[in-house]
């Protein structure tokens, strides 16, 4: 498993958090396909990436449960650019905007922009939902266990709070 998170950051980068998602078109390849293509990004480097994990859907109930992950990148790319990168990484992968928390073949979100905090039509940082979700915040916590997000709060006080919902390590990444 990549997990050298924290290995300190270059001049010039920013550290950035990623949640991985799928539940379509064999997610656990979907999965490990976008973790390469975070390996390749431009202007960019992986530094470390968590097990994936297996969650119940969000949404509609009547969808494949999800894999899940979380990536941890240093790149020199502003937010609006990683997030076109991203955004193509999915449209890549064969993803499909039907409806909002939907299935999906891959979906790929900022959760943290260094210690930036903005709202734009296109982008909120912190994600908007981060701290609820598990799906999210374990998997950030296996890499990340001392971050603390832009607000101040530390990541191990939202874990207190939030149920592991049958969240489960699926398989560890080498």
């Amino acid at each position: 498993m990549l997990n050298n998170v924290s290995k300190p950051i270059e001049q010039g980068y920013t550290r950035c958090y990623v949640a991985i998602g799928s539940n379509l078109a064999d997610p656990v390849t979907q999965a490990q396909e976008a973790i390469v293509a975070l390996e390749t990004l431009s202007l960019s480097r992986l530094v470390s990436v968590s097990s994936l994990y297996a969650s119940k859907p969000m949404g509609p109930q009547e969808q494949p449960d999800y894999i899940n992950a979380v990536a941890c990148i240093d790149t020199r790319l502003a937010p609006i650019a990683l997030l076109d990168a991203l955004q193509h990484i999915e449209n890549e992968q064969g993803r499909v905007r039907k409806e909002h928390w939907g299935a999906r073949t891959l979906d790929l979100d900022i959760l943290l922009y260094g210690n930036e905090m903005m709202s734009t039509p296109r982008l909120t940082v912190p994600h908007y939902g981060m701290k609820e979700r598990e799906f999210v915040l374990y998997p950030l916590a296996e890499i990340a266990p001392q971050l603390q997000l832009p607000c101040g709060q530390a990541l191990s006080v939202l874990l207190e709070d939030c149920p592991r919902n049958g969240l489960a390590i699926y398989q560890n990444i080498e």
